[in-house]
């Protein structure tokens, strides 16, 4: 599975709340069965609430505006992602400024 592709989340409990999963986990650790993921939500509900734009910057994924939630990062089993439905790879300086922030405060 690539770095950076977006899922959509099949978690019928979370769906709603976070329809996609960004996958940040490098390719050299694939045999893992486990992917780390960034869940995404609507930027719209999220802006309500002041975001923190270095820590939880705003991606287009189909055309609309998704915040990731980077202070909610998981660790999923690969058989619970389905396929990529989208890349964010021409992100990736903001989503790892993003993980940057979250791991080492910088």
């Amino acid at each position: 599975m690539p770095q950076y592709a977006v899922h959509r989340n099949r978690n019928a409990a979370t769906k709603a709340r976070f329809p996609f999963l960004l996958d940040v986990q490098t390719d050299l650790l694939e045999d893992l069965g486990t992917r780390v993921v960034i869940p995404l939500t609507h930027a719209t509900v999220a802006s309500k609430r002041g975001a923190m734009q270095t820590l939880t910057p705003v991606c287009t994924v189909e055309g609309k505006p998704y915040l990731l939630l980077t202070p909610q990062l998981a660790g999923i089993p690969t058989k619970e992602l389905g396929p990529p439905i989208g890349d964010l790879s021409h992100d990736r300086q903001t989503i790892m400024a993003a993980l940057d922030l979250l791991l080492t405060g910088i």
